[in-house]
């Protein structure tokens, strides 16, 4: 390959794949920045960071000059930002920056990102919040210790789900399972008896087999609940009836069943959690906050928005939930709406905005989708996986929360934003000697950056970011030293309809400020995902991201790469990818391996998905030498294993899909004719994906480089 294309030589597999892996299993302790706010699918900023400095950097070696403070001169651009990994990694060398993104989310995001921070600022902001806050809700989370008697702060409150039975009208908990607390963070395992509703210890998992007894009322135990597969039999009738109910109009309803709060009695000696059934005043004062909403509700910033219809929402849809406050209970949407009228009153502008993100990242903890962890015995995020999933057990968080005390609550995502923001000022690598992680600062760095609305100098490290379609946005000729992107893999996460969930609440504050908040919903057509609601196919994707590439690749200087990530098992997925390439006039030169994804994510875990991205190379150029599929995966095999990893069949065969896009690529490029039809272009990439792949037959690969690999050990 010639010595102008520097990425495609020095990109080191095996250092990145190592780096990688590593920064994927505690991504927010390598790359603290992601602490700013919630977005989906971040790919590792040391993948970004070595992609980079294999193109940009001098001869030394990566793995040397990883560790070192850069400062190149350049502008590199993101058309598809999201949550702003390759601008972060590509402002942190030195470079200027131009990111867009169609939802103000991303958005909002990448500019509070690069956005100055004082701490001492901030931190006096929060604690004047804080204190006004907690005088006004402070009680609704407060409980009566069950051993010293004494007045205690929640931690969580544990609800149920209920709906009435069809036949008498029985109202029915639907139970999954009695379980609250395993045995593992906990002395024993904690169940809830579902006659009367008193918890109760066992050193055992009590079964139906083997059912335990209850305390209180001497009725048997078992973890198994009442409720599976969608059917529930009434306790009173023994009528079965399923759950949610039919064209459900309005919001499940809930039920209180156990609290956790935190108790310095006994410290020194007790062991555990603490856990109790609520009591009649704990339910009165739940009341309390619901009577006080009532008389609120009109004067706090609560969003009163609909839940648009949408491939991931009609889940919410059959539950009944129509509007977004439909999501929180009375407590939660009071303590809610006074904590972010409260951020709206600081008045410092840059200040108010941090808390604002803040605000816009905690509720995904503050909501009544969240769930309780058995095993971690803490809340979990809204967003655990990419979706909107309804559980039946929920768990309602302590919005203010209680300093170095739980988890998801404001303070301690205020903290996390510090942290994020101070990472920012003195960026670290996370260097493994010995079997020892070792911080090690790259002082010279920073991730910071002047904002403009023209296109940024090369020279002063300026940021130009956009809540736009990408092809909106002006490029002048030759003004791009590179593009460095992580495109939306058609389907696999409907962007605008999850972050609609903080947009709805984030619109209240900014929605007199910024144009881009002005509309009810973050939701475009021109969003570059496939949706079947709103009739988005793989041909507006194909057409969409032809027009990105070409608009992006026309600002290139000769001989810039464009690089994008990208993954999926089958090579007629990467059909658009191809498409775009061509029409950009551009030859994909390489197609590396990086590790992208955690193996123990719960939307990869117990599936055929692969942990890896391919990393494709592009520039414009007529020819390649086109490198053999077998021997470059041979290749990329080799540098995995040596990182450690161990490939799975979905790993491999997501491998050679990408090689054989990247071959595609190759063969059509001299012929291809942008002006064809899209159905014509598509025909030809089909084809040219069908022979590559009965000349490469993915079966065979797999089994030959799996059965090396069993040999091996």
């Amino acid at each position: 390959m010639s010595n102008t294309f520097k990425l495609e030589n020095n990109f080191d597999v095996s250092f990145t794949a190592l780096l990688a892996t590593r920064e994927k299993q505690i991504q927010q302790n390598y790359r603290p920045i992601i602490g700013v706010h919630k977005w989906f699918a971040r790919r590792p900023g040391t993948v970004f960071r070595n992609l980079l400095l294999a193109e940009f950097n001098g001869e030394e070696p990566i793995e040397v000059e990883y560790w070192k403070a850069h400062s190149f001169q350049g502008v590199i651009a993101d058309p598809f930002m999201g949550g702003g990994t390759p601008i972060y990694e590509a402002n942190r060398l030195g470079f200027s920056v131009i990111g867009t993104d169609i939802n103000p989310m991303a958005f909002w995001i990448v500019r509070q990102s690069l956005a100055d921070f004082d701490e001492k600022m901030f931190r006096d902001a929060l604690s004047s919040v804080v204190s006004d806050v907690e005088g006004e809700i402070q009680d609704f989370y407060t409980t009566r210790c069950t051993e010293c008697s004494r007045e205690a702060p929640v931690k969580y409150f544990i609800w149920v789900k209920r709906q009435e039975c069809p036949s008498c009208g029985e109202p029915n908990d639907l139970f999954p399972g009695h379980l609250l607390a395993e045995d593992v963070r906990h002395p024993h395992n904690v169940l809830v008896c579902d006659c009367c509703g008193a918890l109760n210890g066992f050193e055992r998992t009590p079964t139906k087999d083997n059912p335990g007894i209850c305390r209180e009322c001497r009725s048997e135990i078992s973890v198994e609940g009442n409720a599976k597969r969608n059917k529930v039999s009434c306790r009173r009738c023994s009528t079965q009836f399923a759950y949610p109910p039919k064209n459900a109009n309005v919001p499940p309803q809930h039920r209180m069943w156990a609290i956790e709060y935190y108790c310095d009695c006994g410290s020194e000696t007790r062991k555990g959690r603490f856990f109790k059934s609520p009591d009649q005043d704990d339910l009165n004062r739940y009341q309390r906050s619901a009577e006080l909403l009532a008389c609120r509700s009109s004067d706090l910033p609560i969003p009163r928005d609909d839940i648009p219809h949408g491939d991931e929402t009609k889940r919410l849809h059959r539950w009944g939930y129509g509007k977004f406050r439909e999501m929180f209970n009375d407590r939660q949407l009071l303590s809610l709406g006074i904590l972010l009228q409260r951020i709206t009153h600081v008045k410092h502008v840059a200040t108010r905005h941090a808390l604002l993100t803040v605000f816009s990242d905690f509720i995904r903890y503050q909501n009544m989708l969240c769930r309780y962890d058995t095993y971690a015995l803490k809340c979990q995020d809204i967003f655990s996986v990419h979706g909107f999933p309804v559980g039946l057990v929920q768990c309602e968080n302590n919005v203010i929360g209680i300093p170095k005390v739980g988890s998801g609550a404001f303070v301690h995502f205020a903290e996390k934003f510090i942290r994020a923001k101070l990472y920012c000022k003195n960026p670290f690598e996370t260097r493994v000697e010995n079997g020892k992680k070792r911080l090690v600062p790259i002082v010279g760095e920073t991730i910071a950056a002047s904002f403009t609305e023209d296109t940024p100098s090369p020279t002063g490290r300026e940021a130009r970011i956009a809540a736009m379609p990408a092809t909106e946005i002006r490029l002048p000729p030759q003004s791009l030293d590179g593009v460095f992107t992580d495109p939306p893999y058609f389907d696999n996460v409907q962007y605008a309809e999850l972050m609609d969930f903080c947009y709805a609440w984030l619109r209240q504050a900014l929605g007199d400020e910024l144009e881009c908040f002005w509309p009810s919903t973050t939701r475009a057509h021109a969003e570059l995902t496939g949706n079947e609601t709103m009739g988005r196919g793989l041909a507006h994707f194909t057409e969409g991201l032809s027009k990105v590439f070409c608009h992006y690749a026309s600002a290139l200087k000769p001989n810039a790469p464009f690089v994008f990530t990208y993954h999926h098992n089958d090579p007629l997925a990467y059909l658009p990818l191809i498409v775009a390439m061509l029409d950009a006039g551009l030859n994909c030169t390489a197609a590396l391996p990086a590790p992208a994804e955690m193996a123990a994510s719960l939307h990869i875990a117990r599936s055929n998905s692969s942990v890896l991205d391919t990393v494709f190379v592009c520039r414009a150029v007529e020819s390649v030498v086109a490198s053999s599929l077998r021997g470059c995966l041979a290749k990329d095999v080799e540098g995995l294993q040596n990182a450690g990893l161990s490939l799975t069949a979905g790993d491999l065969r997501c491998l050679i899909a990408g090689h054989v896009a990247r071959l595609a690529v190759n063969e059509l490029v001299q012929s291809w004719n942008k002006q064809e039809s899209l159905q014509e272009k598509t025909r030809l990439a089909t084809n040219a994906i069908s022979r590559l792949s009965a000349h490469n037959p993915a079966a065979d690969l797999i089994a030959e480089i799996l059965s090396q690999a069993t040999s091996t050990t």
